[in-house]
């Protein structure tokens, strides 16, 4: 029975929403949010910073904006699921590693990505 429902949890469907990203790409992100018995979308707009594609279910992305102040946010949303409205695609980047975990210490012109033509 175990092995049974893990089956069942690795065949998620990907959600037909969601384009296919990658690291460096500027994304706006439609995010589904539950607020007492209300619901209402709210958009993250940022720069996604990793991809985990592997495991399935648990296949996420990491967007990261500047807030108010100058204060880095990062919103981690997973692939596959119903919550995530949609993702629209920006403007994509040149980038040249996976993980852009750099640009957390970087800060205003420094952290610009050059655009992929």
């Amino acid at each position: 029975m175990n092995n049974a429902l893990l089956q069942s949890v690795e065949a998620v469907e990907p959600n037909p929403n969601i384009p296919e990203l990658h690291p460096g790409d500027t994304v706006r992100v439609h995010a589904r949010i539950v607020e007492g018995n209300r619901e209402r979308i709210q958009v993250f707009q940022g720069v996604v910073i990793r991809i985990r594609p592997g495991g399935g279910a648990n296949a996420n992305f990491t967007v990261r904006r500047i807030a108010a102040g100058g204060i880095g946010v990062e919103r981690t949303f997973p692939l596959h699921s119903p919550r995530v409205e949609k993702v629209e695609v920006v403007r994509r980047a040149k980038v040249r590693r996976s993980k852009l975990y750099y640009l957390r210490d970087l800060k205003g012109k420094a952290a610009r990505l050059k655009e992929q033509r």
